[in-house]
């Protein structure tokens, strides 16, 4: 109760006083890059339950590429590739957060080709209601660049990076508290300043 009391006035709040920077960010999309403002993908939430996630739309349109996206990719805008690197991308979350979709700390939202994956005791993992930020998320703040440094950048992060967020996630759901979200919060603050 605490923890969504919390999420719904910090994401209210943020919205108000973030709004200048949402404006000013759609605006340049808009006019910079054909096509909507806003990226929005089925991801799956909380008990299985599927949901739109909204984000700044930082590729191209109708890219068909792959899910797993790298540095450097020919399909990620100039201005997208910005927004991407100080997570200014995933401000609209804020709306997903305010809805009740999302949580500030949680784990990361995947797509249902993933969490059709999970199984045992990984399942718990979807009793959460997924977040902006996560222990995984502060791990992989650079996943983009790790990525793109494979040999094989798709079959990297679907047997070691993707298993080890499984892990990670597991371990926040056995030991979450309202104080550790609090420093989890703190701490991807002060990486995103510091990218």
């Amino acid at each position: 109760m605490v923890k969504r009391s919390f999420d719904i006035v910090v994401s209210f709040i943020g919205l108000i006083f973030l709004s200048p920077l949402l404006a000013t960010i759609a605006i340049l999309i808009k006019l910079r890059t054909p096509g909507p403002v806003l990226f929005r993908q089925v991801r799956t939430g909380e008990n299985d339950k599927p949901f739109v996630l909204y984000k700044f739309r930082t590729m191209i349109v109708n890219h068909g590429g792959s899910s797993i996206s790298m540095k450097g990719e020919g399909r990620i805008t100039s201005l997208g590739a910005i927004l991407r690197k100080y997570k200014l991308d995933e401000l609209p979350e804020l709306v997903n957060v305010l809805k009740g979709d999302m949580s500030f700390v949680g784990p990361r939202p995947d797509l249902p080709e993933y969490t059709q994956k999970l199984e045992g005791d990984e399942l718990k993992i979807l009793d959460l209601r997924p977040g902006i930020t996560s222990p995984a998320s502060l791990k992989y703040v650079n996943e983009e660049e790790i990525v793109a440094s494979a040999s094989d950048p798709i079959t990297y992060y679907n047997e070691v990076i993707w298993p080890d967020k499984v892990k990670l996630n597991l371990e926040y759901q056995k030991n979450r508290s309202f104080f550790g979200d609090l420093v989890i919060i703190i701490k991807t603050i002060f990486a995103g300043i510091y990218r």
